[in-house]
């Protein structure tokens, strides 16, 4: 088994108005728990998730609330990349989102799944 068998990416496309994005990184963050080097990829209106102070207002019971399930996962060890066009679209800079979010194309998440990573949508 190769060592991208082990990864899993989430793509999340939905933003602070959607359930699915506590949904995603709630199981994005199970992913950790399993073992699995897990990188969530935002895209769309999912990129508002990363921008400072957007989350704290989101939370779906049962979840946890969204910037609580962001932090803890970045501080497990989750990588968080930001579509390029995506951030530029929305006119954000590296500044405007979380510390430790990278602004990047999709060639990052292609890579892993080139690999044998597996893949979620939310």
């Amino acid at each position: 088994m190769t060592d991208n068998a082990r990864n899993l990416v989430c793509l999340i496309s939905h933003g602070i108005d959607q359930e699915m994005s506590s949904v995603g990184f709630t199981i994005a963050s199970g992913g950790i728990t399993t073992g699995l080097k897990v990188s969530v990829f935002l895209t769309s209106s999912g990129v508002d998730l990363v921008r400072k102070r957007a989350a704290a207002t989101t939370h779906v019971e049962p979840l946890e609330p969204l910037a609580q399930l962001i932090r803890d996962f970045m501080a497990r060890g989750g990588t968080i990349w930001a579509c390029t066009p995506c951030v530029k679209s929305r006119g954000y800079s590296e500044t405007d989102l979380l510390d430790g979010v990278v602004i990047s194309g999709a060639s990052v998440m292609h890579e892993l799944i080139k690999g044998g990573a597996a893949t979620l949508s939310f």
